[in-house]
């Protein structure tokens, strides 16, 4: 047979619905016997008005008494008798009826008619004992009623006494319930909170009924045992990751020493000759060789290895692709872990002869491109995780981006050697290979002088010669200046008071230099370019000008403008060899370097004054010039 299981609300609901029944019970029983005793305190008074009624009639028995009034107190007993036979609920009143009532009722009606006769008669009245003897059945009657009232009122006292002692019994049942339902679990739940705070997570609470405080036990419990195996797993789980982040941070540690050693390798050799025990000390492997790789991958030379017998190493000095397992070209670079059997044959089997059980090769590429390779050799195989492959591929891409770094520096640094070369041959060209055009021409003229023995016209060569070769000397002073002129990183003004200076001392001119306002730092490239353009400048000036005084106005805002102007003789800039003379298209392939551009303005007589103006703003300029 099933068990029904009675919630914790259905068992106090229950507890309560009994007492409150018991309550209106004793209360309805209460009530009722209260309405007992009302009804039969009303008949007791209309009792006492028998008796009342009688001593009138037997006054009005007197002479003197009308017939009405003998009529009336007549029908007022009668009255009286019916109402104490049947009753008046609306009063209310009834006789508590018993045997005994009942009898003393029933002798009373008997009396009444003989005492009612003589009235009737208008005879003489009944005699007086006759109404005393009547009125004693009154009171007989009265007793008899009395009573029931009085064992009705101790049974009223018995019903308030029950109520009391229920009241009591209901108190009582309800704490002991309370407690037996609500507070020893209650209590049993804390002690075993208690418990598991105190750390003792095997702590368990009985479980003793099946309502809500019992699901609430078994919920504590499954709680408790979980937390238990969770607090006995903990230590072994703050080991694992503890050892995990140990893992990850000696990685990391790795990598930031392979990434500062790259960052500080200057040649390839040093760069895989620095990585190679790195390398292998990070892998834990037993020998470990470094390969370069030819642009259509055929050839893999090996720059370093570590660890490696020095016979496999001069072997394998230089590997073609696909001879044995290093150097295998794939389509797609990716890392292999490759087995090595002890039963192949000699011809590819070196590395299992020195004891090798397994190779691990990484790819060294970047952006598509195979640089080289990396191989890992082991005396025993291993298992290699999904992080350490990752870890391994990192090194090997920064291995392979260190390679791209110091190709990109070499390629940088022939572009700015060819471009050197290419400014000294411009400047070559534009002075001095002009001026020896120039001394070659005075030498064929000095030859065909010298046929004519024409003194004078030798005499004239000899001193074009003589000039030109001090232009030319002047044009090689000017152009070691240039080549060995540095720039401020901040302020571009200390730069030109050394470059007025070094002018004042090789021309003997007075200069003068004007600054106006703050500007933002031209970069060093920028200010190399308007250096040069400036120096330039002076150098026309010292050569053509025949000029006293030399003024260099800067301007830094807006826009960088310089200006240079002399007092000297001036020209006709409209003239076809101006150009040529004062060295304008010079000045400005420079300034176009720069984004900057030169403006002529002379008058014959007058002086001549050269404008540089930039036309971008400092950073913009520096990246037209890093681009030319």
């Amino acid at each position: 047979m099933k068990r029904t299981h009675w919630p914790l609300a259905s068992k106090l609901l229950g507890i309560g619905l009994a007492f409150l029944l018991l309550a209106l019970l004793s209360i309805a029983m209460t009530l009722w016997v209260s309405w007992q005793l009302e009804g039969g305190a009303a008949a007791v008074n209309e009792a006492g008005r028998l008796r009342m009624q009688t001593y009138r009639m037997a006054l009005q028995a007197q002479p003197g008494a009308s017939d009405a009034e003998r009529r009336r107190t007549v029908e007022a007993m009668e009255a009286g008798l019916e109402r104490l036979r049947v009753g008046d609920p609306s009063r209310p009143l009834f006789v508590p009826w018993n045997a005994h009532t009942r009898l003393q009722f029933a002798d009373l009606q008997a009396r009444w008619p003989g005492l009612r006769e003589p009235w009737q008669r208008r005879a003489s009245p009944a005699p007086l004992e006759q109404v005393d003897a009547f009125v004693a059945r009154v009171d007989a009657f009265v007793a008899s009623i009395e009573q029931q009232l009085s064992d009705w009122t101790a049974v009223l006292r018995g019903f308030q006494f029950a109520m009391v002692l229920l009241a009591i019994a209901s108190t009582v049942v309800l704490m002991y319930t309370g407690h037996l339902f609500v507070l020893e679990p209650l209590q049993r739940l804390r002690k075993g909170l208690a418990q598991v705070a105190d750390g003792n997570f095997a702590a368990r609470v009985e479980k003793t009924s099946d309502d809500e405080f019992g699901q609430l036990a078994q919920g504590f419990n499954t709680m408790a045992a979980h937390l238990q195996a969770l607090y006995g797993q903990l230590e072994a789980k703050v080991a694992e990751k503890t050892e995990s982040l140990e893992t990850k941070r000696q990685r990391l540690a790795a990598l930031y020493e392979v990434s500062a050693f790259i960052a500080k390798a200057e040649s390839l050799p040093a760069l895989a000759q620095g990585f190679a025990p790195l390398m292998r000390r990070i892998a834990q492997a037993d020998a470990i060789a470094v390969r370069w790789s030819d642009e259509g991958n055929e050839r893999y030379l090996m720059l370093a290895s570590d660890g490696l017998p020095a016979a496999l190493s001069a072997q394998e000095q230089c590997l073609q692709a696909g001879h044995c397992h290093c150097g295998q070209p794939v389509q797609q670079p990716r890392m292999r872990v490759i087995p090595i059997n002890s039963s192949e044959p000699p011809a590819g089997g070196r590395c299992s002869q020195l004891g090798y059980r397994m190779l691990l090769t990484l790819p060294v590429a970047l952006h598509q491109r195979v640089f080289g390779e990396i191989d890992l050799f082991y005396a025993e195989p291993r298992e290699v995780g999904e992080e350490e492959r990752a870890q391994y591929e990192t090194l090997a891409s920064h291995l392979a981006g260190g390679m791209e770094s110091l190709r990109a520096a070499a390629l940088d640094k022939e572009a700015a050697v060819a471009q050197e070369r290419t400014l000294l041959a411009q400047e070559l060209h534009d002075s001095i290979a002009q001026s020896l055009v120039f001394l070659k021409i005075q030498v064929a003229l000095l030859r065909q002088a010298m046929k004519r023995s024409d003194d004078g016209a030798m005499q004239r060569s000899v001193d074009e010669l003589d000039a030109g070769v001090r232009e030319c000397y002047g044009d090689v002073r000017e152009l070691l200046l240039h080549f060995r002129t540095r720039t401020n990183d901040e302020d571009i003004a200390t730069a030109l008071r050394a470059t007025l200076q070094k002018f004042e001392h090789q021309s003997g001119l007075n200069t003068e230099l004007q600054m106006h306002g703050h500007g933002v730092p031209l970069p060093a490239d920028v200010q190399i370019q308007v250096l040069h353009v400036l120096q330039e400048a002076l150098s026309n000036i010292r050569k053509h000008a025949q000029a006293s005084h030399v003024v260099l106005t800067v301007e830094p805002s807006p826009v960088w403008r310089f200006q240079v102007k002399d007092d000297g003789c001036g020209f006709d800039p409209q003239a076809r060899q101006a150009e040529t003379h004062v060295g304008l298209r010079i000045m400005r392939e420079r300034a176009a370097r720069v984004g900057a551009a030169v403006e002529l303005a002379s008058t014959p007589g007058q002086g001549t004054c050269v404008t540089l103006t930039l036309k971008h703003q400092p950073d913009e300029a520096a990246a037209a010039g890093t681009s030319t």
